[in-house]
């Protein structure tokens, strides 16, 4: 049977719109040529939301035929970003071929992967017209809408998110609307792709600077011998003009924004005519960049000053994930860290409820399963990630030592970043 909707990418962003689509009632099916990411999904051994899915009609398929059966597709393909600070738009020509090449008059593509602003225009749209002999905005509609999940958020969810829809043309526009128009309470329209596309530019940047912020605060605040959580509490307090960010051990996630220098047309540098780049960018990347070290240093200072060297030092990380309450690893700063104190001659294991297994450059972590066990066994505890099941009185109760990345330890019961 045709589906309403094609997922092409069931990652960050891609399940989660198919989990919204299928509970508003759209046939949907989820597409990848990788039959391995697409056996869980099929075999309902995912969380209990995805098999709800499967017993709504949810289906996964490989057979890129069935891309020419529905009305909406939905581009959510990985870019993560290379070497160079650009996002890898690999995974995105090879789903843009493969949609291109069954596309059907009046379909609309919707693009949520995360890109550089003009990425939609003049990368995609010449990809699939040249792909399927189609054009957009005439014989086909094409719009962006940036990704916006927070996974593990109790508050926001696809329904109450607003979601921005930027269209090739103002019908293509008025087509995104009237898909995502069922699935979420609010539409946003903006004038364009390249605005839509600039809109989860801006918002990942918000997220990357004002982190870094209340990072290198922390290192100086630390200097100073002043309580920064105790500060951020007295100053979220004020009404306007303040929104509380907290330091932490890096950052992490899938909201990194590509590097400033990537951003313009060769030739032209941030910060030159017609207007300012992103310097504050690159800047807030640096410092960012620097905390899994900080972190490190500040084990090894701790181990020292109570008497204990870094090398055969007994660390247990406790929470790996780069987000409270949920299972995903990508860009948690747990692994740099572990690194270092690796480097340092440490013994390190972990303990995280959500993630079984854990493998350091191909070399399997150990975990420790006795949670409370461990801690007091261990020479120093690192809280890197502040996971809700975890009883952050009774653990710092049992430490030897207790770092506290998060602030999340009662006060004085913890050696806070």
């Amino acid at each position: 049977m045709p589906a309403d909707l094609a997922v092409i990418g069931l990652g960050h962003d891609g399940l989660p719109l198919a989990q919204a689509a299928v509970a508003a009632g759209f046939r949907t099916v989820g597409y990848d040529p990788d039959p391995r990411r697409l056996a869980e999904p099929a075999a309902g051994r995912t969380p209990a939301d995805v098999r709800r899915m499967v017993t709504g009609g949810f289906r996964t398929v490989t057979d890129p035929t069935e891309l020419g059966r529905v009305r909406t597709a939905a581009l959510c393909v990985p870019t993560p970003l290379d070497p160079g600070g650009d996002p890898d738009l690999t995974a995105l020509a090879d789903a843009a071929r493969t949609l291109a090449a069954r596309l059907r008059p009046h379909t609309t593509v919707l693009l949520e992967s995360t890109v550089r602003p003009g990425t939609t225009e003049t990368f995609l749209r010449p990809l699939l017209e040249t792909g399927s002999g189609l054009r957009a905005g005439r014989d086909f509609h094409l719009a962006y809408s940036p990704g916006r999940v927070d996974p593990g958020s109790r508050t926001h969810d696809y329904t109450n998110t607003p979601k921005v829809i930027g269209g090739l043309t103002p019908a293509c526009t008025e087509a995104a609307a009237a898909f995502y128009g069922r699935l979420t309470d609010k539409v946003v329209r903006a004038r364009g792709p390249r605005e839509a596309e600039t809109v989860k530019l801006l918002e990942t940047t918000f997220r990357l600077v004002n982190t870094a912020l209340v990072n290198e605060m922390a290192v100086l605040c630390h200097d100073l011998d002043v309580d920064l959580w105790d500060a951020i509490r007295c100053a979220e307090t004020k009404p306007y003009g303040f929104l509380a960010f907290r330091p932490g051990p890096g950052f992490g996630g899938h909201g990194t924004p590509p590097d400033p220098g990537t951003l313009l047309p060769p030739g032209r540098t941030p910060g030159t005519d017609p207007g300012p780049g992103l310097r504050l960018t690159g800047l807030a990347r640096e410092i960012n960049n620097r905390m899994p070290g900080y972190v490190t240093k500040r084990c090894a200072a701790l181990l020292n000053e109570h008497g204990k060297s870094a090398r055969g030092a007994r660390v247990l990380l406790l929470g790996i994930t780069y987000k409270p309450d949920i299972a995903d690893v990508q860009g948690s700063p747990a692994t740099e860290i572990a690194h270092r104190l690796t480097e340092l001659g440490a013994t390190v294991t972990y303990h995280d409820p959500y993630i079984p297994e854990w493998h350091l450059h191909g070399n399997p972590v150990p975990r420790a399963d006795a949670l409370y066990e461990a801690t007091a066994d261990a020479d120093l505890t690192v809280l890197l990630q502040h996971h809700h099941t975890y009883d952050l009185q009774g653990l710092a109760a049992k430490a030897q030592l207790l770092l506290d990345t998060r602030g999340a330890t009662p006060a004085g019961a913890a050696h806070r970043l």
